[in-house]
C-alpha cells in the first residue's frame, strides 16, 4: 500500500512525464514544419518513449492500491529560434525530470518504502540515459555550428543516436 505522500508525489510524476512527451511532440511538429524529417522522426520516437515512462507509473500507483490520476497540462513552447535552441531546452527539461525523480526516490527512502525505492531505480537509470544523449546531441550540434552540410548529416543521422552509458552496461 503507497502512503498518501508517495502516492501524491507519483501522481505529480504522471504529469511531469505526460508534459514531457507533449514537449517532444511540440518539437516533433515544429522540426517536421521546418523540413528536419529525421529529427522529427526522433522527438515523435521519445514523445512516445515519455508517454510509456507515464503509463509505468499509472499502472505501478494503481497496481499497489493507490489511485494514478490524469490531470491537466501545461501547453508546450510550439516556436524556436533555432533547432540548437530547442535541443537545449530538450537538455534543461531532462535535467529538471532527473530532479523531479531524485526528490521521488528521497521521498520513498523517508517514508521507508522500498518497494516503491526499488521501482524507480529504472527512471533513475533512464534518465542517466536521456540527459547523456541530450548532452551528446548539443556537442553534435556544437560541432556543426552554422555549416548547412552538417544539418543536413545531423538530420539524417539523429534517429541512429544511441547513448551507451555506464548505468546502462553489465559488469563483466
Amino acid at each position: 500500500m503507497l502512503s498518501e505522500k508517495i502516492e501524491k508525489a507519483l501522481n505529480d510524476q504522471i504529469r511531469i512525464e505526460a508534459e514531457s512527451s507533449q514537449i517532444y511532440l511540440a518539437m516533433a511538429c515544429w522540426a517536421e514544419v521546418k523540413g528536419l524529417e529525421g529529427v522529427a522522426g526522433f522527438m515523435y520516437s521519445q514523445s512516445d518513449e515519455e508517454r510509456a515512462h507515464m503509463l509505468k507509473l499509472v499502472r505501478y500507483i494503481n497496481e499497489r492500491g493507490g489511485h494514478a490520476h490524469v490531470s491537466a497540462l501545461n501547453a508546450p513552447n510550439v516556436t524556436f529560434k533555432s533547432f540548437k535552441e530547442m535541443f537545449e531546452k530538450l537538455f534543461d527539461h531532462e535535467v529538471f525530470v532527473s530532479e523531479s525523480i531524485n526528490e521521488l526516490v528521497h521521498i520513498a527512502l523517508q517514508e521507508k518504502d522500498y518497494s516503491t525505492h526499488n521501482f524507480l531505480q529504472w527512471y533513475v537509470s533512464e534518465q542517466i540515459e536521456e540527459e547523456a544523449m541530450a548532452r551528446t546531441i548539443l556537442d553534435k550540434i556544437n560541432m556543426i555550428g552554422n555549416d548547412k552540410g552538417g544539418l543536413y548529416l545531423f538530420d539524417r543521422d539523429i534517429q541512429q543516436i544511441t547513448i551507451s552509458t555506464a548505468a546502462s552496461e553489465s559488469p563483466e
